[in-house]
């Protein structure tokens, strides 16, 4: 038995930060003023002061780690090179895994740097992911659809695309968040065209053939025109790009060209 405990000790000797991921009101009363202690879940319900927000329910733990240790450095909340504990709820709604961390920068999320340091907000990027995902999921009908979001610096990716059709939200004033949206989403989604998505959510057109100036870009084998113009557009504006593969249903997000990442929604 004291060999476990001096085991267990050694898990937790010397940490200089506590990163708690969606913590019950139990775990976070625990852990709150003890130690250095950074709350990551989808809302601050603690109204803590050390928060990052997190932009969907992530299933791999290392990934959420990741996510969690590059925001708290990037909000200066811990240092690089610091030893940390991630606390979360792998099996039960209470924490009930803990796992010891050796901070390093260079191990970082490209996940977290698309939503917090782009030039959308961050709650706008989440529900437009969260819409993707939702009909990946769902399809139309049972059938798999496709759709791809410009989202971000509207103005500049206007004037890099044309229309293919009536705009519907033309003067309309539906944003990405609204359940209207979803609704709108499915009945669309068969169409041509990408959706363009301001910095604050408004939808500005659906129906936009993106013209980038950039040809024969460097994206993974396998993925069509569509991918390759949300590649090439983030590249040539300020915008990112959310896709949804028809022939495989998986969402990839874009930026600055390149493919940040490439999630199947079955597992969220």
């Amino acid at each position: 038995m004291n060999q476990i405990t001096s085991l267990f000790g050694e898990i937790i000797a010397d940490i200089e930060a506590t990163l708690l991921f969606s913590p019950s009101t139990t775990s976070y009363n625990g852990y709150n003023n003890i130690v250095n202690t950074v709350v990551i879940a989808e809302e601050n319900e603690f109204d803590d002061g050390q928060f990052i927000e997190l932009p969907i329910d992530f299933r791999d733990a290392a990934e959420l780690f990741q996510f969690g240790i590059t925001g708290a450095l990037d909000q200066r909340y811990i240092e690089e090179g610091t030893t940390v504990i991630c606390v979360t709820n792998l099996f039960h709604s209470d924490a009930d895994s803990i796992t010891r961390v050796s901070v390093d920068r260079n191990n970082k999320s490209e996940l977290y740097d698309f939503f917090a340091h782009s030039r959308a907000k961050p709650s706008v990027i989440r529900e437009v992911l969260k819409l993707a995902i939702r009909l990946g999921k769902q399809g139309q009908k049972g059938e798999p659809v496709g759709a791809l979001f410009s989202i971000g610096d509207a103005g500049t990716v206007m004037n890099s695309s044309r229309s293919l059709s009536y705009n519907p939200f033309d003067q309309s004033h539906v944003r990405a968040g609204d359940p209207i949206m979803r609704v709108m989403l499915k009945e669309f989604s068969r169409l041509d065209g990408a959706y363009v998505i301001s910095d604050s959510g408004k939808i500005v057109s659906a129906y936009r053939y993106l013209e980038p100036t950039i040809e024969n870009f460097d994206i993974p084998k396998g993925l069509g025109t569509r991918h390759h113009a949300a590649a090439a557009i983030t590249n040539e504006t300020d915008a990112i790009t959310i896709v949804l593969s028809e022939s495989d249903s998986r969402v990839r997000g874009f930026k600055n060209g390149n493919m940040i990442f490439n999630i199947n929604p079955e597992m969220y």
